[in-house]
């Protein structure tokens, strides 16, 4: 049994994929009750009365509270036989009259069900009885939501029910002066592939293209729909022009430079749609950051995925292609990225609509073939959710809030995501290190000044200038820096502002006010973070702090010959104020250090590092085996490779002349 819909019925049946107002379900079949209800339905699909392109009608199949009950209650085939009986013949009693399309569908080779697809109508507005009594009275009936109801009730929705009579949306009108031969088999079949409908088993290429509605007969031949060529052509534009995608990345400076132009164009829309998301999203920058007392990483990017579809995917359903030459424009800028369209936005949209002051009105749609493919194609979902959509992505993201904005003319629509703030720093420093490059260090100080000013919260800027401020030996500047960073961005993770300042204090021998700054370290986790705490507790005297931040680093440490040895000191110091404790657990706890000490400094020993680093490490290593006390020619080495790496230090002969006095003595 081959399917006539154009949708996978899959998706039918989770209609969380579809608004609420495109698809109904009824549970059983009878003429009268659910017959009447499915007569007022079809009639109001027909009206398609927020071009959405009508709808559908399963029959056999219960909802209750929105939530679709499966396996399907079914129906009999003999039901389903006369269900489309009695709804071909009742339909003759709309006005105009319409027929939808009846579709048998077989539910897990098992349950059979009915489903209609109601189109929206090219001889809109359609009445339909309000009983089947004799004498009866003719409604318009409307969708509203998922509920049908007679707009005769409701003057103001008559009146625009009845403007739009004839008026059929442009994306679903003939295209007369295009051939049916401009459309691309291959592409429809792969689009009917991509999305699992039952047409792509039809073989005759007319009857394909008709019951997928992107052709009519006219005149004994057949001629394509608007729709038909903007998603199944080679070039849209040979008939839209402007139905392209242009993007424009500008320079960070003020002269309004280009750095590159990106134009999609000479394929189907949907094609430009999905190579422009992959190309915007390749040049979005993404960060992981760990949080103080928190499990969860948190990520970010300069402009999260879910708000660049949902705003490109607005601009591609929601402009016009009639009597506009001008594409679908997207401005990279440093702070930004616009998204424009053209023109603006239908008549009773305001901005307050989409700034969330007030819902969005059912207004009708300027594109309905075009949403509802791109619906099929899992590129948009229900009208009315993308703009949310787009706000929440960004606000999950830590980004600014969207800002939406269309002149009085309503000549055009733009979307303005501004960059993550940490993103924009990102582009601030990488200016201020072309300014310090070329010696403008006043001016590249400014920058990163009044970077700082309007973006607080961003830790990349705060650390640079934070690092600026001790440069010049103004740690209270630097130490206002962290302050007014942790109340811009409370949940942000500060350490590396802290042990910047503690630095800066061990630098003076300030060691009082360096261990105040690094008590305010929280729970590490990141090991850059875990590296830097450790070097500067180490200096600061607080070697059991020192250690638990190496730890903390874990295998990287092995990886570090600075933090190694650095680790391997921390060690030795532990196990000297181990070793003056009497305690015989204390004794366990020197030996036992001294034994991790002597390990990783016989790995340092072993690793790449300047000359300094071995000879230090060799002495170190000498001094740790003769404290084990190890075989006299192991120590005797050890001194002898830290004398021949570094012969002017005095304490490396000092060692060995000591070393061998007492063997001499003993």
């Amino acid at each position: 049994m081959t399917s006539c819909l154009p949708i996978n019925l899959s998706d039918l049946l989770h209609p969380e994929s579809l608004e609420s107002s495109r698809v109904e379900f009824k549970a059983s079949w009878d003429d009268e009750y659910t017959g009447l209800q499915v007569i007022h339905s079809i009639c109001a699909f027909a009206n398609d009365f927020q071009n959405l392109n009508g709808g559908y009608i399963i029959i056999g199949v219960e909802e209750k509270n929105g939530i679709v009950t499966l396996p399907p209650r079914g129906l009999t085939p003999v039901e389903v036989g006369k269900a489309q009986q009695w709804i071909r013949g009742q339909c003759n009693r709309i006005d105009p009259v319409y027929q939808p399309v009846l579709s048998p569908e077989l539910v897990d080779g098992q349950h059979h069900i009915l489903v209609i697809w109601a189109p929206g109508s090219q001889m809109r507005p359609h009445q339909a009885p309000e009983s089947f009594e004799k004498g009866t009275a003719r409604k318009f009936y409307i969708r509203l939501g998922s509920s049908t109801t007679a707009a005769d009730a409701q003057p103001d929705l008559k009146i625009q029910l009845l403007q739009m009579t004839a008026r059929v949306p442009f994306d679903d009108r003939r295209a007369l002066q295009a051939n049916v031969l401009d459309i691309r088999e291959t592409k429809v079949r792969e689009f009917l592939h991509d999305i699992g409908s039952g047409l792509v088993e039809v073989q005759d290429t007319r009857m394909l293209y008709r019951q997928l509605r992107i052709a009519d007969p006219v005149n004994g031949h057949d001629a394509p729909r608007n729709v038909g060529l903007l998603f199944f052509s080679q070039d849209p534009e040979q008939w839209f022009p402007g139905a392209r995608i242009e993007v424009t990345q500008f320079a960070a400076d003020t002269s309004g430079n280009i750095l590159e132009e990106k134009i999609f164009r000479q394929k189907p829309v949907h094609e430009q749609l999905r190579e422009c998301l992959a190309y915007l999203e390749n040049l979005s920058v993404r960060q992981t950051q760990k949080l103080p007392n928190c499990a969860e990483a948190a990520n970010w990017v300069s402009y999260p995925s879910l708000a660049l579809r949902e705003a490109l995917v607005n601009a591609v359903y929601h402009r016009s292609y009639e009597g506009t030459s001008e594409p679908i424009k997207v401005h990279l800028l440093p702070d930004r990225m616009e998204i424009i369209s053209y023109p603006g936005p239908v008549p009773g949209l305001e901005t307050r609509h989409f700034n969330g002051l007030d819902p969005m009105p059912p207004v009708p749609a300027r594109n309905r073939r075009i949403g509802e493919l791109l619906r099929d194609l899992k590129l948009a979902e229900a009208r009315g959710t993308g703009i949310p959509k787009v706000k929440r992505a960004m606000q999950q993201n830590g980004s600014s809030p969207p800002r939406f904005d269309f002149d009085e003319d309503r000549s055009y629509f733009r979307i303005t995501l501004p960059a993550h703030p940490e993103y924009q720093a990102i582009l601030t420093l990488l200016d201020v290190a072309n300014l310090k490059a070329v010696g403008d260090f006043p001016d590249a100080l400014r920058r990163l000044k009044d970077a700082y000013t309007q973006n607080p919260g961003a830790l990349g800027l705060a650390l640079e200038l934070a690092r600026e401020l001790v440069a010049q030996g103004d740690i209270h500047a630097a130490e206002s820096i962290y302050d007014k960073f942790v109340v811009t961005n409370p949940g942000s993770n500060p350490t590396v502002l802290i042990t910047l300042i503690a630095r800066a204090y061990l630098d003076k021998n300030h060691k009082d006010q360096a261990v105040a700054w690094l008590d305010r370290l929280p729970p590490l986790e990141v090991i850059g973070d875990a590296f830097d705490a450790a070097i500067q507790e180490k200096r600061a005297g607080r070697m059991e702090h020192a250690h638990r931040y190496f730890k903390i680093a874990g295998h990287a440490v092995m990886q570090d010959v600075k933090a190694l040895h650095e680790f391997a000191q921390v060690k030795i110091k532990l196990a000297e104020k181990a070793r003056k404790k009497a305690h015989r657990n204390n004794r366990l706890a020197y030996n036992r250090l001294l034994d991790e000490a002597r390990e990783l400094l016989q790995r340092v020993v072993q690793m790449e590092a300047p000359r300094t680093r071995h000879a230090w490490a060799w002495f170190d290593l000498g001094r740790v085996l003769k404290w084990r006390r190890s075989p006299i020619h192991d120590i005797r080495h050890a001194f002898k490779q830290a004398i021949q790496f570094e012969p002017n230090e005095p304490r490396f002969k000092e060692a060995l002349d000591r070393l061998e006095t007492r063997q001499d003595g003993g």
